[in-house]
């Protein structure tokens, strides 16, 4: 088929840098990059007042009133967290943490490097209004941690990044949990109920069959969703409900659906030698054709259809404008003093060393006692590198900075803490990996070589 210049010159390039495993995480550097930028410029005054418009949704007496940056983190950040729990659902459903004793070890690296975090924090700010941001160092942020991996390239094994993938969503199950536990506002228990309604038409749904999702869009969004953002109990929850409705059964089986296919592209044969020559013969198989993608669908489970679709607009929409919004700290002479106080240390420390203290000694301490083995080709080395880019806490951190604060003297110096030990822990990750990696290369192409001189 032949390339039109928009093809050539904008929309394969675009598909391209979508399909990269590392385009995320270069997209978030950028937007956190660009943010700090204009927060440090002479746009400073109107990039922080334009966050804090309110937009007025309903009518008369029945309003949702919020600024525009709690509407990107209680609104759009619910498809992030939609898209966590689709992602958490296909694995334990199917994936790494199906199997019990497969999931043992990524659960207990995670639990540690959310105990570790939390704890120091605490210890360093117990006693004052900021021992609210224990929560903050607590995250992963799954999308930096896999895209530096993924820029290691054969450095790294392939079990090294499905533990890794493993443990991120691990913590952001535990991040979900903390926001709904800890980080919520007066109760409404009436919008509760009715949350608790639609959430059981959702799993009716599901369980009688329905894989329409249309439905589950506006039952998920104009019932539960709503509902959870007017019970006080922060509406990413729900985010996470729903996802867990979504259906994970197909239409037709595998056998069938190539059954079909067969049958179906014999058809179009016979169709096409019918109608060779005709100007409509496009037209004509148009229907048929049709019949191709209605087999797809049949044979694709509604969640796994609803992750790809959302996955790109997530990734490069959602997540940049979060990033955008959230990390434009303004600097000035008296901030770098910021350094020594005890919210962005305990952000800091709690991500760096707590982090990497709790992955590794878990880790270690469920191998010693022989509960779990370590995956194939990964050695503990390799774990303590995995502690440093699990200690990248960037998107989930500053999320939960968001709900932990309102002294916005708190919620900057935990900005800065975040972005700090986030670009320390990157570095030091991807460095680490790659020097292990380079040797363990070096090492085996010597051996490769030994044994061809041997021989």
């Amino acid at each position: 088929m032949k390339k039109t210049t928009l093809d050539l010159y904008f929309l394969l390039p675009v598909k391209n840098f979508i399909e990269k495993k590392t385009s995320v995480g270069i997209l978030l550097v950028f937007s956190a990059i660009l943010a700090m930028i204009v927060a440090n410029s002479p746009l400073a005054e109107g990039y922080h007042s334009f966050w804090k418009q309110y937009i007025y949704i309903g009518f008369e007496d029945f309003q949702i009133k919020k600024n525009l940056l709690h509407w990107i983190n209680d609104g759009l950040m619910s498809m992030f967290f939609f898209l966590v729990g689709l992602e958490l659902k296909r694995e334990l459903m199917h994936g790494e943490l199906a199997s019990f004793k497969k999931a043992m070890l990524p659960v207990a690296a995670a639990i540690g490097g959310m105990v570790f975090p939390a704890l120091i924090f605490f210890y360093l700010n117990q006693g004052t209004e900021a021992v609210s941001g224990w929560g903050i160092p607590m995250a992963t942020d799954i999308a930096f941690a896999l895209g530096i991996l993924y820029l290691l390239g054969d450095k790294v094994p392939l079990s090294l990044k499905v533990f890794l993938t493993a443990i991120a969503i691990v913590d952001d199950l535990g991040a979900v949990m903390v926001i709904a536990f800890f980080y919520t506002s007066d109760i409404s228990v009436n919008s509760l109920a009715l949350g608790a309604f639609f959430l059981l038409i959702l799993l009716t749904a599901n369980y009688m069959g329905i894989r329409n999702t249309l439905f589950y869009a506006i039952m998920g969004i104009g019932g539960l969703w709503l509902a959870i953002l007017l019970s006080g109990v922060h509406a990413t929850i729900a985010a996470v409900l729903a996802a867990f409705t979504i259906p994970t059964l197909t239409k037709i089986n595998t056998p069938l659906f190539l059954r079909k296919v067969r049958l179906l592209s014999l058809k179009i044969k016979r169709q096409r030698m019918q109608l060779k020559g005709r100007k409509d013969a496009d037209e004509k198989m148009a229907s048929t054709m049709e019949k191709f993608s209605m087999l797809t669908e049949d044979a694709t489970p509604p969640l796994q259809r609803l992750e790809h679709a959302l996955h790109p607009f997530v990734s490069f929409v959602i997540l940049p404008i979060f990033a955008f919004a959230n990390a434009g700290v303004t600097l000035d002479a008296e901030s770098f003093q910021f350094f020594t106080s005890p919210v962005t240390l305990g952000v800091i420390f709690g991500l760096l060393f707590g982090k990497i203290i709790g992955v590794l000694l878990f880790t270690k301490i469920m191998v010693m006692l022989k509960i779990c083995n370590l995956p194939e080709g990964i050695e503990f080395k390799h774990v303590f590198g995995v502690g440093f880019l699990a200690a990248i806490g960037f998107t989930m951190s500053l999320f939960i900075t968001d709900l932990a604060f309102t002294d916005e003297t708190y919620d900057v110096q935990s900005k800065m803490g975040i972005l700090t030990a986030s670009l320390i822990a990157g570095l030091l990750g991807y460095f680490y990996l790659k020097l292990i990696g380079n040797k363990t290369l070096e090492k085996d192409k010597a051996a490769a070589d030994s044994e061809l001189t041997e021989n």
